[in-house]
């Protein structure tokens, strides 16, 4: 009998002791996520910077590891999706390269450098539900700082301005002044498109137009749907930041997409992420 509880206690601590090992192992593997997950803005700047550690305790300037090129080494390889296959490890590599020179480092700026978001927003429009994007960027205000909406990008703007630039377009007669403009008469009969009466370098303003409807009543924020962040603060680069939420530690906000651009190419990709073209 003693020895039949013998046994039976030794199965229960055994048993005990291999379950407690098993919940310690997926609370460390947890915990090492969790670590790993990149979990808010702020922190993809203290990493890219060197401005953490490996648990997510601050380093300020008079730290002796603020800014540490060997923890930018471990920090960097790890803020760049490796699910998706959109960021090529060839360029991942040269990025962090540039990045870690010696002789001319680089850092992110939170406060003035050149970034900005782009928030994916659900609006009613006239009682319709709509998708809605704002690009917004960090506006110096008093002794801090505020985000402000940069510009607007929603079809329904676009849709009214489709400008005619051909020669058969509608116009203005050129001795129109003769006549007190009074030709002004027969071109407002059209109010489909008055916009052909505008110079060259007219460019419809859709912030003015999302204000105007916000006042106006006819457009009512729903919610937000997703955010990204998009930078050019690397001399050279264009990066994209996203949050992926999913299992494993490759989780949080990662770069999402990078591309070397020059001077002139970074225009021409600003305008394209604004909707611009």
């Amino acid at each position: 009998m003693r020895y039949c509880l013998l046994v039976t206690a030794l199965v229960i601590t055994f048993t005990s002791s291999v379950a407690q090992r098993s919940v310690t192992d997926e609370m460390k593997d947890t915990e090492d996520a969790l670590y790993a997950s990149t979990k808010q803005i702020n922190q993809f700047f203290h990493r890219f910077n060197g401005e953490e550690d490996e648990r997510g305790n601050r380093y300020y300037p008079e730290d002796k590891k603020y800014r540490d090129a060997g923890l930018r080494k471990k920090y960097l390889p790890i803020l760049f999706d490796t699910e998706t296959g959109y960021v090529k490890s060839e360029a991942a590599n040269t990025f962090i390269k540039e990045v870690l020179d010696k002789k001319n480092p680089v850092f992110l700026d939170f406060h003035s450098g050149d970034w900005f978001a782009e928030v994916n927003t659900t609006f009613l429009h006239k009682g319709k539900e709509v998708s809605l994007m704002l690009y917004m960027i960090l506006q110096k205000q008093g002794q801090g700082y505020e985000w402000v909406i940069d510009d607007v990008s929603f079809d329904p703007f676009k849709s009214s301005f489709s400008k005619d630039t051909s020669e058969q377009k509608m116009f203005i007669h050129p001795m129109s002044h003769e006549l007190d403009f009074m030709t002004l008469k027969k071109a407002f009969k059209n109010t489909q498109n008055p916009e052909q009466y505008t110079s060259r370098k007219w460019e419809p303003d859709y912030l003015t137009l999302f204000l105007y409807e916000m006042k106006s009543g006819t457009l009512e924020f729903k919610t937000v749907k997703n955010v990204k962040f998009h930078f050019f603060e690397v001399d050279g680069w264009y990066f994209e930041l996203s949050n992926f939420n999913r299992p494993g530690f490759n989780t949080g906000w990662l770069i999402s997409n990078l591309v070397k651009v020059g001077a002139t190419e970074q225009k021409q990709l600003k305008d394209y992420l604004y909707d611009k073209n």
